[in-house]
Order: structure tokens, then sequence, then C-alpha cells
């Protein structure tokens, strides 16, 4: 049989792509594990846009296309340092998870470039890049995480069902980040225990008493 006459109005099949993440995903990665290589050998001051260019191997355009300057670049790579892998915890609670979350934010400035960051940021002006990169792509990020995993135990019952989420929010990550932006007192591991522990007890579900049974 001869083969059958391509119809060209038929449309025409879609190209297959190949496997592997987008180049975006790729090089946003690839800047990333530069800036944080510069961080961790030079300190804060070595993480420009022409380093990073230079050592991750994307162009600045690439590169400022997803970030508006060097500093929202440093606070991304400081995210990326304590993010948790992806799908862990998937199956745990709320709590557990912010537990998590505050873990991660305590490691990250309990670490040589956290602490040297937040020097800078102490010592710095509140208008300065470094400062509303900080507030815009660490502070507020962190943030709207919490915001979704109050929400959820709030859903779950792990919390009052009217617990406001805003004064909440701010209840809980205020103190950490006074700490950091004034520097007097250090942000780790113990701190945010002790601070979530003692806000957990007053965000808890009231108790139902148990019915005495009749003898």
């Amino acid at each position: 049989m001869g083969s059958r006459p391509v119809n060209p109005l038929s449309p025409s099949p879609a190209p297959v792509r190949g496997r592997g993440r987008p180049r975006s995903a790729a090089a946003r990665a690839k800047v990333l594990e530069a800036a944080r290589a510069l961080l961790d050998s030079a300190g804060p001051g070595a993480v420009t846009i022409e380093a990073v260019a230079a050592r991750s191997g994307v162009s600045k355009p690439t590169i400022y296309r997803t970030w508006p300057n060097a500093s929202a670049v440093l606070m991304a790579a400081l995210m990326a340092s304590d993010a948790p892998p992806r799908g862990a915890g998937s199956s745990r609670s709320p709590i557990a998870m912010l537990h998590r979350q505050l873990r991660g934010i305590a490691a990250t400035f309990a670490s040589r470039t956290g602490r040297a960051v937040t020097m800078i940021l102490a010592a710095s002006d509140p208008e300065t890049e470094l400062s509303r990169a900080f507030r815009h792509h660490f502070i507020l990020a962190r943030r709207e995480e919490g915001r979704h995993l109050l929400e959820a135990a709030a859903a779950a019952r792990e919390l009052r069902a009217d617990l406001d989420i805003d004064v909440a929010l701010d209840l809980l990550y205020g103190p950490i980040f006074f700490r950091i932006l004034l520097g007097h007192a250090a942000v780790d591991e113990t701190f945010c225990g002790r601070l979530l522990e003692q806000l957990l007890a007053g965000w808890a579900p009231p108790r139902v008493p148990r019915r005495r049974r009749p003898r």
C-alpha cells in the first residue's frame, strides 16, 4: 500500500522537548550556587553582579532579568540555603513544618555568612539596597510561608479557630528579625524554639473538659 498524502491543514505534531530543567531554571541554579560560593569564600561584599556572572557563566543581562541588583541575589542565595528540600515534610503537620522553617532561619544566621550579613544589616541604613532586599526578599517571603502554615494549622484544629493570622505573624517573626536588624542578641535554634513554644501556648485551641461518667 502507498503512503497516505499529507493533509496540509492538519496540525503538525508538537515538538518533543528534551529532558531536564528549562534554561531559566538552570541559569538560576548556577547563579545561586555562584553567589553562595562567593559568600562562603569572601563574604557579602564579594557578591557583585560581575563576580556572580564570571563565576556562574551566566550573562549579566540574564541575571538582571530575575534580580534587580546584587543585594537581591545575595538574599536569594541565603533563602535557598535554608529552604527544605522539595517534597520534604509534605506529610508533616503545619506546626512541625513551622518548627522546621524557624530552624532553617536560625541555621542560616548562625553560620559565618549569616553573621556577616547580620552585622552589615545592623550597621547599615534601613534604605540601603541590602536592607530593602532583606525586607522584600527574605522577611516577606518567610512571612508568606508562615501565613500558609498557620492557616493550615488552624484548619487542622492545631490552633485556635479565632486566631488573628496577621497579628500572629508579627508576633512570630517580629522578635527574630528585630534581633537580626539590631544585632543585640543571637538568633539561634534555642531562641526560635522557645519563641514558638511560648506563642503556641497561647494559640492552642481551648481544651474541652472531659465528661465524668456517672457512678
